[in-house]
């Protein structure tokens, strides 16, 4: 193994080490191989969330983006809370919607939310989210000092 090899070797095992996982009830379980969040060098990467009910796992607000919309954003707080961050502490978010004429409505509830905070954001329409729920949002967070 060259020198370079065995550093990035060496780096990859202690970077893996410093990862903390996120897992709470708060928020539905990964329906994927994923986690809910991973927190590295005081930032938080939450995987994209759908509404599910935390509990019975089911969609909530079945074809109306208003309460889809409610829950993705009430599960997304509690993985950041989880984190030790917060919706106030947010950088960057990546929101999913199977179609753009909602945006209006889905906007009024993100902002809802995030008010006064406005984090940096991407809005795309997609054909497909799982689940075929409407609305899914990952975020990019900083944790609370």
């Amino acid at each position: 193994m060259s020198r370079f090899a065995r550093q990035l070797s060496t780096s990859a095992r202690t970077m893996s080490s410093s990862f903390k996982v996120t897992s709470t009830p708060n928020a539905p379980s990964a329906v994927g191989p994923y986690v809910q969040a991973i927190t590295h060098n005081g930032v938080v990467y939450a995987s994209g969330c759908i509404p599910l009910d935390p509990q019975s796992m089911t969609i909530v607000g079945e074809g109306s983006i208003e309460p889809q919309a409610t829950q993705v954003l009430k599960n997304l707080k509690n993985v950041l809370e989880a984190s030790g961050s917060s919706m106030q502490d947010v950088m960057k978010t990546t929101c999913l919607l199977k179609n753009m004429e909602d945006f209006v409505a889905f906007n009024k509830v993100y902002e809802g939310a995030f008010a006064p905070h406005k984090p940096a954001r991407s809005c795309f329409e997609v054909a497909r989210l799982p689940k075929d729920v409407l609305v899914e949002v990952e975020a990019i967070a900083a944790v609370k000092n």
